[in-house]
């Protein structure tokens, strides 16, 4: 899973970024690690994973892990390449999703690029941007696609009309993913790679203090509203609260959260959300040697998430065994599972949900 952070100057982009680069997830263990000077790896926070290693006394844990990368360069006139316009728009093109950091919070220390703290200004100068780079994109598929509908091709005929829908959409000022669109014009869509037709997840950046007192200040509430239409996430964090946290050991992050009444770090939140807004889940193999995550989308069927594992398993893919989180939990071993019966034999036509622990049988 791959999540571009983006942000106009001062909003606190960097200040979150560096948390994720610094930070370190207790309950899996895995640190955050830098791959590159602007990509940061972490693990999906999953309690779940320490309770199964019990159970299984497993040697390790390994948990699926998201990417961050810290997409820089936007002012206005992005689209037409000014700054580094063009770098930033391409980078956009290669994450699943974006994380859109907003201030939401008042700091005379902190000046804004703007002058003021105006989160829906902020917005929509990133919005508009996407809009106008997804315009020529557009401008273009146009043209080539008017010409082959002039001779009566059908499928031209549909092309060029669902362009046309979307450009004006666009025109309108709104993204391509809040589009109402049939399953058809979702197909064909998705093979334009239009960078509105990415999912957000609007992370408002908020004061210490917002936290702690679990208050929502009037910028909030705006986005909040702002955002109703757009099918976007939001999630709220402290990004410095968030770099507070990332610089202490283990047990100091426990007594600070602690200390606050916090319940779950915003990062996890963040993290978690983005999960649930591109649809994915994980399903869960375990056995002595180790416990270990993977990512798939929802309503993905066995034989595919198997091959998630080895690409052979997917193509001599026999049967899945197959047990919720739950039931392991409540059997309290994977023997007593199958004495209950609740390790099910499951087919090719099984659809893997979120928690289940899965053995695959395959021969190829």
């Amino acid at each position: 899973m791959k999540l571009g952070i983006v942000g106009l100057p001062n909003v606190g982009k960097s200040t979150l970024f560096n948390a994720i680069t610094k930070a370190e997830i207790e309950a899996a263990n895995y640190p955050f690690a830098t791959i590159e000077p602007n990509v940061g790896v972490v693990s999906l926070p999953d309690e779940r994973l320490n309770k199964i290693k019990k159970i299984y006394d497993s040697q390790k844990i390994i948990p699926t892990t998201v990417e961050f990368y810290d997409i820089a360069g936007l002012v206005k006139g992005a689209s037409k390449g000014e700054g580094l316009g063009n770098k930033f728009l391409s980078h956009i093109r290669e994450v699943e999703a974006i994380v859109h950091v907003v201030r939401c919070f008042k700091d005379e220390n902190i000046v804004h690029v703007d002058g003021t703290v105006d989160p829906i200004r902020d917005i929509e100068t990133i919005n508009v941007e996407l809009i106008l780079s997804d315009l020529e994109t557009l401008e273009k598929r146009i043209e080539k696609t008017e010409r082959v509908k002039r001779t009566g091709d059908k499928e031209a005929i549909f092309e060029y009309d669902t362009l046309i829908k979307v450009k004006e959409h666009l025109e309108a000022g709104h993204p391509v993913r809040s589009l109402e669109k049939s399953e058809e014009e979702k197909e064909f869509i998705k093979g334009l790679f239009l960078l509105t037709s990415k999912d957000v997840l609007y992370a408002l950046n908020v004061s210490e203090d917002d936290v702690v007192n679990n208050t929502e200040n009037d910028l909030v509430k705006l986005v909040r509203e702002y955002v109703e239409t757009e099918k976007a996430g939001i999630v709220t964090i402290s990004g410095r609260l968030e770099e507070e946290l990332s610089g202490l050991e283990d047990d100091e992050k426990e007594e600070m959260l602690k200390e606050y009444g916090i319940v779950e770090p915003g990062l996890d939140k963040l993290i978690k959300e983005s999960y649930r807004l591109l649809g994915l889940i994980s399903f869960i193999t375990a056995g002595p040697k180790e416990v270990r995550a993977w990512t798939i989308k929802e309503g993905t069927k066995a034989p595919i998430a198997a091959g998630k594992i080895h690409s052979d398993i997917e193509r001599g893919f026999i049967r899945a065994e197959v047990m919720s989180y739950d039931d392991l939990i409540e059997s309290g071993s994977e023997a007593k599972a199958r004495e209950r019966g609740v390790f099910r034999i499951e087919g090719k036509d099984y659809i893997i949900k979120d928690g289940d622990i899965c053995n695959f049988r395959f021969n190829v």
